[in-house]
């Protein structure tokens, strides 16, 4: 069985030019078919209303790139959302058009939700950037192997804390097995790892892994005493009123009321549709793009110095960069001389969908993107959806 990866883009791309010219391809045909979302809150109705809507924008890239659809959001430090659209299809061959209200998939972009979990935790002094494995977990501590027990909470969430990049094969295919109970499995996927060396000195080397931030979960639901899911509702989603944020791939298989992931082939949700549910800190959140915008709002504001959700400093804490590597909390960061100096960037992908966001705090703006695709060509497209919005927006 094939793992599928959920990634992360370092974000070596100049956002200067990014999109190559390549022959037209056959765009998704038109359809009278327009589906609604009876659950979209009145107020998000409103306020989607009120933004500049770029359709016309994206159309060009969606037949040049050749994906199923694309979405796209700009966000202002004083305004919020002030640009949004989605065009394309659900699902390749089918002829219902995806909405600005549909459901993405965010894969490693999770990550920064997460940390933002984490930071709220904090906050409440429920745990602590320092607090250890072996703190976070004290009846595992003589299980544990002894190079884990001072790994500190900071360092899993910077992936600087020793786990590996990788999954151990077997406890990989076992954790799909386990998926009916996702609160269980993740329990038993960190013992697991745990069991064995870290993959590096901790504190001292930078290695991406979902398994870290896993167990950074492992160790909120710990201290806090709720599962990570229940916790992301409570201390993100509602406080932020992200309602259509949820877990795993939107919707549902008997139904086309949101989009499908495709590699290339469409994926209806369910089994293998995404990454095993235990590791949900790593990259299982999906949500509109409107929710979306609206924690990457904070994170701006609170890149930028303005007053956020959270309190003095926390922002600072997760953007920081330890040891001179370039990964904070859940974030690439990086400078682009389009931003005017340092920005923050993610992307997300299980394979079937894809992601990006680039925050530029300088220039008060912050844009995302979405596909539901996996692959070069998702990624391709979706840094082409960034460049036009920025252009639009007269940031290039």
């Amino acid at each position: 069985m094939r793992a599928i990866a959920i990634g992360w883009w370092l974000g070596a791309l100049s956002l200067a030019a990014c999109a190559r010219p390549a022959p037209p391809a056959q765009s998704a045909p038109p359809s009278t078919q327009q589906p609604t979302h009876p659950s979209t809150p009145a107020s998000q109705a409103a306020h989607t209303a009120e933004v500049e809507r770029v359709e016309a924008l994206l159309e060009p890239l969606l037949a040049e790139h050749d994906v199923p659809a694309l979405g796209g959001a700009a966000i202002e430090l004083e305004k919020g959302l002030v640009a949004l659209g989605a065009v394309g299809v659900r699902e390749r061959g089918k002829d219902v058009r995806v909405t600005v209200e549909d459901r993405w998939h965010l894969g490693s972009c999770t990550k920064a939700m997460t940390a933002t979990l984490a930071a709220r935790l904090v906050a409440q002094g429920k745990i602590k950037w320092a607090t250890t494995v072996g703190e976070a977990f004290p009846e595992l501590k003589e299980r544990m192997h002894e190079e884990w027990r001072g790994v500190q909470l900071e360092w899993l969430l910077q992936n600087r804390g020793g786990a590996p990049g990788k999954p151990p094969g077997p406890l990989w295919l076992e954790l799909y097995g386990r998926d009916s109970d996702p609160i269980a499995a993740r329990r038993w996927f960190v013992e697991k790892l745990l069991e064995r060396e870290p993959a590096n000195e901790p504190g001292t080397k930078f290695e991406y892994s979902n398994q870290g931030f896993t167990i950074a979960g492992a160790m909120l639901e710990a201290r806090a005493g709720k599962d990570w899911e229940s916790l992301m509702r409570s201390e993100l989603f509602e406080p932020l009123g992200m309602s259509s944020a949820g877990f795993g791939p939107p919707g549902s298989a008997g139904s086309l009321e949101e989009p499908r992931g495709h590699n290339p082939k469409p994926a209806a949700p369910g089994p293998r549709a995404d990454n095993p549910r235990a590791i949900g800190p790593a990259g299982t959140v999906h949500a509109s793009l409107y929710d979306w915008s609206k924690f990457v709002h904070e994170h701006l504001r609170g890149a930028a110095g303005a007053k956020a959700f959270l309190p003095s400093g926390m922002f600072e804490a997760m953007h920081s960069c330890p040891n001179l590597q370039a990964y904070a909390m859940g974030w690439n960061r990086t400078s682009r001389p389009w931003a005017g100096g340092d920005v923050l960037t993610h992307a997300g992908s299980n394979t079937m969908w894809y992601c990006v966001v680039w925050i530029a705090p300088e220039k008060g703006v912050a844009f995302v993107a979405t596909c539901n695709e996996g692959g070069d060509k998702a990624q391709a497209a979706c840094d082409a959806v960034v460049v036009a919005l920025a252009k639009a927006r007269g940031v290039m």
